[in-house]
């Protein structure tokens, strides 16, 4: 992960990862995208073709204990977690937001528990962490569409950075792409938070699109901004989507 140090920011594919995907690797992300496929709708985007679930996790170094922590009941979505961006959202700036949580049954997930460690080493290998618990938010995110003419756009819908200090990494693991385009992905300067990619005074370092299952990227959060494009429709009858796990680390700040 030495572009991850160097530029911050880095891809990655799934023998990268040292995942093969087949056997249990692809009956595990069979069970993952059977819940990607029933997520719910954005309750604070409508009409936008978003699905989201959300849950916090936290990592203690020096047990090498990975636990999920529990939600808020909520009498629609079962238990609900808090989500938020920081200020730097243009979408939702200062507003407490809390989203439905990711299912039980999947927090014991193989492929994904597997996911959330190589994640959490990378981390740990640039950061001198190993005596602080190591905080980290689980996204699923579906962007999905169900004929042509439709749209899905993902929050926010610019260049931006996910507001958090300055030891804040986002990983982001693709799990699967079917009867799309667009969902570009764009990494910039931190100067160019705020602009689209084609505005001429954003500064690009790349510009790349997802299409394989479990290709990803990572970003050190405030050395970059980043962006996915809009997804529309493919060339190929029927709904279209993009499906990714997102995993947001940061060192656990205690609150006195």
């Amino acid at each position: 992960m030495g572009g991850l140090r160097e530029r911050g920011f880095v891809r990655y594919d799934a023998e990268q990862l040292g995942i093969v995907p087949a056997g249990s690797a692809a009956k595990d992300l069979a069970v993952i995208r059977e819940v990607f496929e029933a997520l719910p709708p954005d309750p604070y985007a409508p009409g936008t073709n978003r699905f989201r679930r959300y849950s916090h996790a936290v990592y203690l170094p020096w047990k090498d204990e990975l636990s999920w922590i529990p939600g808020t009941p909520d009498p629609v979505h079962g238990t609900v977690t808090d989500f938020s961006q920081g200020e730097d959202d243009p979408d939702h700036p200062r507003t407490r937001r809390v989203l439905p949580d990711i299912p039980e049954a999947l927090r014991g997930n193989a492929l994904l528990l597997r996911l959330l460690r190589w994640d959490i080493e990378q981390v740990l290998s640039l950061r001198n962490l190993g005596r602080r618990p190591l905080w980290a938010g689980v996204h699923l995110i579906r962007l999905g569409v169900d004929g042509p003419g439709q749209e899905a756009v993902s929050s926010p819908n610019c260049l931006h950075q996910d507001g958090g200090s300055a030891s804040t990494f986002t990983f982001a693991h693709l799990i699967s792409r079917t009867n799309v385009t667009g969902g570009q992905n764009v990494i910039a300067t931190p100067g160019s938070a705020g602009l689209q990619p084609e505005d001429p005074w954003a500064d690009i370092h790349a510009d790349f699109t997802l299409t394989d299952p479990l290709d990803g990227y990572a970003v050190h959060d405030h050395r970059v901004s980043h962006y996915v494009g809009p997804v529309r429709a493919g060339s190929e009858p029927g709904p279209g989507e993009r499906s990714i796990l997102i995993v947001g680390l940061a060192p656990y700040v205690p609150q006195l």
